[in-house]
């Protein structure tokens, strides 16, 4: 065993267990049939399961890089990571789209004419109102009769 800097001991503890904890986890995505559970999922769930293990599955052989001594930010995965991102805030996007309120423009037209017939008829009220006080009869469709002498 090769002799290494002591004060480094915790974080090589922690990375062990962390490494040992997605071993578990790999072992079981591993061991389920891969069409059993995007069988019960929507093609944007699908799609999103599959960015998360090519993400997964790519950051991993970003790690290894690292543990080999080599540059990965110099190494093609760089580029298929930012691809695979690109991706990702795709289907973000049509999942906020999909959350989004939507107009209902039936609805939104019958609110606006029963807005305006709701005002012309306060207004229509409001001028026979002002006539009836002015002394003048509201708009009547009989002619006014004269008195005779």
């Amino acid at each position: 065993m090769e002799d290494y800097p002591h004060e480094i001991d915790e974080q090589l503890a922690g990375f062990d267990s962390s490494v040992n904890s997605v071993k578990t986890m790999l072992d079981k995505l591993m061991s389920m049939p891969r069409k059993e559970p995007q069988q019960k999922l929507d093609p944007l769930d699908q799609a999103k399961l599959d960015l998360m293990s090519a993400y997964t599955l790519n950051s991993l052989f970003w790690m290894y890089l690292v543990t080999q001594g080599l540059n990965p930010r110099e190494h093609a995965i760089k580029q298929e990571l930012e691809r695979i991102r690109t991706y990702m805030n795709r289907v973000k996007e049509i999942t906020d789209k999909k959350k989004a309120a939507r107009l209902d423009k039936g609805a939104a037209s019958r609110f606006v004419r029963n807005a305006l017939y709701e005002a012309e008829d306060k207004e229509s009220r409001k001028k026979a109102a002002s006539k009836k006080a002015a002394g003048t009869p509201a708009s009547s469709p009989y002619p006014k009769r004269q008195k005779r002498s």
